[in-house]
C-alpha cells in the first residue's frame, strides 16, 4: 500500500521490494516458472562456456526475459481467473488457454534463438 509520506526513492524501493517478493514467489510456487528459471541458469552457464558474443548475450537474455515475463503474466491471469470464477466455466477455460499460449510462443522463440546462437558453435 502506498504511503503518501513516502518520497520518490522510498516509494521506488518499496515497489522493488514487492516486485522481488513476486519474483521469488513465482519461482518458488509455479513449477513451469521454476523449470524455465533453471533453464535460464543453464543457458547462462552455457553462454560462458561457449563464449558467446555481446550481441548473442543480448538476444539470449531478451529470450530468457520474454519467457519469464510471459510465464508471470500467464500465471497472474490464471490466478485471477480462478479467483473470479473458481468453478469450471467454458469462457474462463478459453481465457486460460489463450493465456497459456503466451509462454508457449515465448518458449518457441527462445528455442529458435538458442538454435541460432549455439548450433554454429557445435
Amino acid at each position: 500500500m502506498k504511503d503518501q509520506d513516502d518520497g520518490f526513492i522510498i516509494g521506488r524501493l518499496r515497489s522493488f521490494k514487492y516486485a522481488a517478493r513476486g519474483m521469488f514467489l513465482l519461482i518458488k510456487t509455479e513449477h513451469s516458472v521454476t523449470v524455465q528459471f533453471i533453464i535460464a541458469v543453464i543457458m547462462t552457464i552455457l553462454g560462458f562456456i561457449m563464449d558467446i558474443s555481446s550481441i548473442e548475450w543480448m538476444f539470449q537474455f531478451l529470450a530468457i526475459g520474454l519467457v519469464l515475463v510471459a510465464e508471470a503474466v500467464n500465471t497472474a491471469i490464471e490466478k485471477l481467473a480462478d479467483f473470479v470464477h473458481p468453478k469450471f466455466h467454458k469462457d474462463i477455460g478459453f481465457i486460460k488457454d489463450i493465456s497459456a499460449a503466451a509462454p508457449a510462443f515465448a518458449a518457441l522463440v527462445a528455442v529458435i534463438i538458442g538454435f541460432i546462437i549455439y548450433l554454429p558453435k557445435i
